[in-house]
């Protein structure tokens, strides 16, 4: 079997929403350069195929129930993904650098040149996370009151990408000669307009520097409505999922498949990656004993704060009592949806619920030894339920530096993962076919 792929998911100082309560962890390390280049460099030396930074354009300002605002670490304090990129550019040499960003705020020049910026500096390493977005307090920021409709904003996205592609393909590969003696810089005969005119955005081209060391920046995308999976099928190298059991993951990566195929492409060449939030411990009782020691932290204040976009406020409520009805003023995400399907079959209290979806943000907890996480990994890969995982670590450093120190060094005497790297840019770490420049006449060229 080929080796399995490994993304980290690096966003601040993990994804447990009270991580910052454990003496531990670095409070401003968010904010940090240091604690971020410490992070990627801990990836790096676990051979990771990528570091991965999610973001949003607004803070969260839900205070339901009251007093719940100015409790969670997440997005208060963070750096601008493309931009703390580019440091980390100059401070790692193989692992991949995948930045969020979304098309529904964005114009899809400005997209298409930071990642190709970002793609030279890092010499083909750089990756586009394509984001719709979905909050109106994300709009706010742009200008707007409400955020666009759900199918206006995979519209806008198919057509920014089709742009950002056509951007990345202006120059041919050849066309910066920098020749001296006959004074050319570039050849003009290699160089070619986009000329895009469409339902959302209108651009000339081209982009100011040359094709990517990549053939083009790698796409991810981890939409899961009918719309975002039939965007990814389309468009992406790498899909994120959330998937907490083997048969969803199975039955996901299946369907997933399928719809690449159905869009001309070959499954293979797209990674399916979910998220695992892993604990690692010398013995299960050590591995339990960590979360558990997780949970003490967790505010159960900031519990109800991310249940109450599901069922309102939930103040008063038994937390060892049973989960109320849904809200219906409000359509469901498709994360939560998973997750809320899920409990009702396990019964679980409202307690239950959030403290088994909001360290790990809804992404499947694997707790254990090295060999009981392996175990886990290689059958997931083996059995056709995922290509590799996107790691969520609980706290950052910490819960990377178990995982690269214990668990990677497991996976590698298994055969399952690489054991250095082979080649510079991220689309070659994944396996992904070289992208070949278009076939043109060069009486398109220039003005």
């Amino acid at each position: 079997m080929s080796k399995m792929h490994l993304g980290l998911s690096m966003r601040g100082i993990g994804y447990h929403p009270s991580g910052w309560r454990d003496p531990e962890v670095q409070l401003d390390g968010a904010i940090d350069i240091a604690h971020s280049i410490s992070v990627a460099q801990i990836a790096e030396q676990g051979l990771f195929d990528f570091v991965f930074l999610a973001d949003q354009s607004a803070l969260n300002f839900n205070d339901e129930p009251k007093g719940a605002f100015g409790r969670n670490q997440e997005g208060a304090g963070e750096f601008e993904p493309i931009t703390l990129l580019a440091a980390l550019s100059q401070v790692t040499t193989h692992i991949g650098l995948i930045a969020t960003a979304s098309t529904t705020f964005h114009q899809p020049y400005q997209l298409a040149r930071k990642f190709l910026s970002l793609d030279h500096l890092s010499g083909g390493r750089a990756g586009w996370n394509v984001v719709t977005s979905s909050r109106n307090a994300e709009a706010q920021n742009f200008g707007a009151d409400a955020i666009l409709p759900k199918n206006e904003r995979y519209e806008r996205a198919k057509e920014a990408i089709e742009v950002a592609f056509g951007l990345w393909e202006c120059w041919e590969p050849d066309a910066y000669i920098r020749d001296r003696q006959n004074g050319f810089f570039f050849d003009p005969a290699k160089l070619h307009r986009l000329d895009h005119k469409g339902l959302n955005f209108r651009v000339r081209g081209p982009l100011t520097m040359p094709r990517s060391p990549q053939g083009r920046p790698v796409i991810a995308q981890a939409g899961a409505s009918a719309d975002g999976l039939d965007f990814a099928a389309s468009v992406a190298d790498i899909i994120y999922a959330v998937q907490t059991r083997m048969e969803g993951a199975k039955s996901f990566y299946t369907d997933t498949k399928a719809r690449v195929l159905a869009k001309g492409r070959n499954p293979a060449d797209v990674k399916v990656l979910p998220g695992l939030l892993p604990v690692v411990g010398s013995t299960m009782e050590e591995a339990q004993r960590k979360y558990r020691a997780m949970l003490t932290h967790l505010d159960p204040v900031l519990g109800l704060e991310r249940l109450s976009r599901f069922f309102g406020d939930l103040t008063g409520c038994d937390l060892d009592g049973p989960l109320p009805d849904l809200r219906t003023d409000l359509p469901l995400v498709s994360r939560a949806s998973l997750n809320l399907r899920i409990a009702r079959e396990q019964n679980w209290t409202i307690r239950q619920l959030y403290e088994e979806t909001i360290i790990s943000h809804g992404h499947h907890v694997a707790i254990g030894t090295p060999e009981i996480i392996a175990d886990e990994m290689q059958t997931w890969v083996q059995q056709g339920a995922a290509d590799g995982f996107n790691i969520v670590p609980a706290l950052l450093p910490q819960s990377l530096t178990d995982f690269v120190t214990h668990v990677v060094p497991e996976l590698q005497r298994r055969n399952l993962f690489r054991t250095e790297y082979s080649a510079k840019t991220l689309r070659e770490h994944l396996g992904l076919p070289a992208i070949k420049p278009p076939n043109r006449s060069h009486h398109e060229s220039g003005e």
